[in-house]
């Protein structure tokens, strides 16, 4: 089987705890780093402060690698510790419809309904797909003369899908994946009380994109299943939906996986922890 020589990961929750897409990232991280020390890179957004909480910036690493787009590169404070680049986009707001138009022009996404979180969701991960190529070129740079390394990246969730489409257009000797966690148009239907199971083989997923206002959200998510080169989900129940509501099956289903110390491993261990979650719940 193949091995990459090294891995790209990128999501919106790098370093930034806002849902479940953290919880699975950070809990097999030390496992990728175990399997492959500091050749594992993580792709996060850049929110300051907020983003300390989770990263430790370490200016020793990669010290040489320079690029005009600003980045701070460090540690990602889960076990396992792995390397983190944190990114700002801001720059990129005056090329928003440019990005757009390439994004119609090479690949059919439709943003021209967007709205809400769609527009920072795309141009953060067009920003991180240039910042991987940078750091292809300078770490295969290394290798003259020998055969160059093996790079995979791996996008979770529509938020990040114009790396795909970047590296896609712009540097395809990077391998990509693609995980959508649950589908964004099967989320909605759920969402606005629909019952999404019963009339299951009945929709539509452009349809219902148009009915429910989904249309930029479900168009990327749709046309990076079709485009990149391994198309994931999580389970069989969501790959039921990829192939009825996005009309692609998956390539292969990766179930979530946790490290061993995620779950406390005694009864009672399990039972404090328990008590306590369930009063911050009550909490809240």
């Amino acid at each position: 089987m193949l091995s990459p020589d090294y891995i790209f990961e990128t999501s919106w929750e790098v370093c930034n705890r806002v849902g479940g897409i953290y919880a699975v990232l950070s809990t097999r991280a030390a496992s990728m780093q175990a399997e492959h020390p500091d050749k594992v890179f993580f792709f996060g957004p850049d929110f300051g402060a907020h983003s300390d909480i989770y990263f430790k910036q370490d200016k020793s690493l990669l010290k040489d690698w320079s690029l005009e787009i600003p980045i701070r590169i460090g540690r990602w404070q889960v076990p396992g510790e792995p390397i983190a680049i944190l990114l700002k986009f801001d720059a990129m707001w005056p090329q928003k419809n440019s990005i757009y138009a390439w994004a119609w022009n090479k690949f059919q996404v439709q943003s021209h309904a967007a709205y809400g979180d769609y527009d920072e969701s795309c141009l953060f991960s067009y920003t991180a797909g240039m910042v991987m190529e940078s750091l292809y070129n300078y770490l295969t740079g290394h290798y003259r003369g020998a055969s160059k390394p093996k790079f995979c990246m791996h996008a979770n969730e529509w938020q990040t899908a114009f790396s795909i489409f970047y590296l896609e257009d712009h540097c395809p000797e990077i391998a990509t994946l693609f995980t959508t966690h649950a589908t964004g148009i099967g989320r909605s239907i759920a969402g606005n009380g629909k019952p999404l199971y019963d009339y299951f083989e009945g929709y539509n997923g452009d349809q219902m994109a148009m009915e429910l206002n989904m249309q930029s959200k479900h168009s990327i998510e749709k046309q990076t299943a079709f485009n990149v080169d391994c198309f994931t989900t999580v389970s069989d129940i969501t790959a039921n939906e990829c192939r009825e509501l996005i009309d692609k099956a998956v390539d292969c289903v990766l179930p979530n996986g946790f490290e061993d110390g995620f779950v406390p491993s005694t009864a009672a261990a399990f039972t404090r922890k328990r008590k306590l979650a369930r009063k911050k719940l009550l909490d809240v």
